[in-house]
Order: structure tokens, then C-alpha cells, then sequence
């Protein structure tokens, strides 16, 4: 039988996208998969933590317009013919992350064109613009298909998301576990029960890839 092959297109800022895509990684190759990843690199990316609140305000208007960043030349591994492309990252002030809309501009048609692609999302809370927009590039990059997205949201509640969120974007989270602040955001991203949950996306893509005899 035609071992599956899944491309992944991935950009991660503060690692939440990478750890949710490790266990769904971990899933499909449990299937028998055979996984390709493509870690984009900006060439100048934001620094992480952020120095002060004005870049942190100057990066969010930025991302809101969807500012693109240079990323260094693709292994030539990307390019040929998959079961599944999965393109990864970040929500940014409602957007696909700079890298993202980089690659989809430069070699989203070389990459894209023509396979089934399914977005996948890391976010606070607001991924539907970040989706629809990224759905309408694929498209343009011809895309054959573009399926539901798998989605990941930070799962505490506000007004504590976004403090935390500017708190980590800051590098200034509270680490002292019995604080009144930790009791109302145990901590930033994504958690154990998630990592579970990306683990059986995985297995279910694994488990789809296998059932179809071809495109």
C-alpha cells in the first residue's frame, strides 16, 4: 500500500504552535505516516520578549496589517506531490503570522498549488478572520482544497487571556504559584488536556489518509 505523505509548513513565535503540532505529528506517524516539516525562518524576526510596551504596541499594529517578513529559501524537500499539506502558526491581530503570509506570497503556488491543505491554528481566541483570510490565499495559490481548520485557543477566560498574553509577550508573567494572579491564569498557552487533543487529530488524519485509496 502507498505510505501517506504529509507535508508540514509551520512557523511558531513562542513555541505554542510547535507543542501542539508534536503531539499531532506524534499521532499521524503512530498511523504510519510519513511526515515532512518545514520550520519557517524569518531573517529578522520580532525579539522575544518584548523590550518595552511601545514595540510590543507597534508590532500589533503592524501584524493588524498584515505586515509580510522575510523568511530564509525553502528546503527543496517541500516541493512534490502529498496526501496532506498542513499550513501552522500563530493568529496575529486577527491574521495568518507575517512568516505565514511571506510564504504563501513567495511559494505558496509552488507548494500549495493544486494539493488538499488544512490550516492550523494557534491563537487566544479570535482564529474565524485569521482562517478566512488564509483560506482566500491558498485559494489564489491553488490550493485543490482547503478543509476545516484544526484550532487550538488559549482556554482561560478574560479580561486574564489578554493580561496574561501581554504579560508573557513581555516576559514579565508571574511565577510565584499562589499569587492571586495565578489563581485566576494558571498559565499562558495551550495545555496538557490540548496536547491530547492534537494527539488524536493526528491519529484521525492517520486513520482518514489510510481509508482512501487515493485523490
Amino acid at each position: 500500500m502507498h505510505k501517506k505523505r504529509v507535508l508540514i509548513v509551520f512557523y511558531s513565535f513562542t513555541r505554542q504552535t510547535k507543542l501542539m503540532l508534536n503531539k499531532f505529528i506524534e499521532g499521524l506517524e503512530c498511523e504510519g505516516v510519513e511526515v515532512t516539516v518545514q520550520r519557517l525562518v524569518p531573517v529578522s524576526p520580532y525579539e522575544f520578549p518584548f523590550k518595552s510596551y511601545a514595540g510590543l504596541i507597534k508590532a500589533t499594529v503592524e501584524t493588524f496589517f498584515q505586515k509580510r517578513f522575510e523568511i530564509e529559501v525553502l528546503d527543496e524537500k517541500c516541493y512534490g506531490n502529498w496526501d496532506r499539506v498542513i499550513i501552522a502558526g500563530p493568529t496575529w491581530s486577527y491574521n495568518p503570522s507575517g512568516p505565514v503570509i511571506e510564504f504563501l506570497d513567495r511559494f505558496g503556488r509552488d507548494v500549495c498549488g493544486d494539493q488538499h491543505v488544512i490550516p492550523f491554528i494557534s491563537c487566544r481566541a479570535y482564529w474565524r478572520v485569521h482562517n478566512w483570510g488564509l483560506g482566500r490565499r491558498l485559494k489564489r495559490c491553488g490550493a485543490a482544497v482547503v478543509e476545516d481548520p484544526i484550532v487550538f485557543t488559549h482556554l482561560i477566560h478574560e479580561p486574564w487571556r489578554t493580561i496574561g498574553l501581554i504579560l508573557q509577550m513581555r516576559g514579565k508573567m508571574v511565577r510565584k504559584e499562589n499569587s492571586w494572579f495565578r489563581k485566576k491564569y494558571p498559565g499562558y498557552g495551550h495545555n496538557r488536556e490540548q496536547n491530547n487533543i492534537a494527539l488524536e487529530e493526528g491519529h484521525k488524519l492517520g486513520k482518514k489518509l489510510n481509508a482512501q485509496v487515493g485523490r
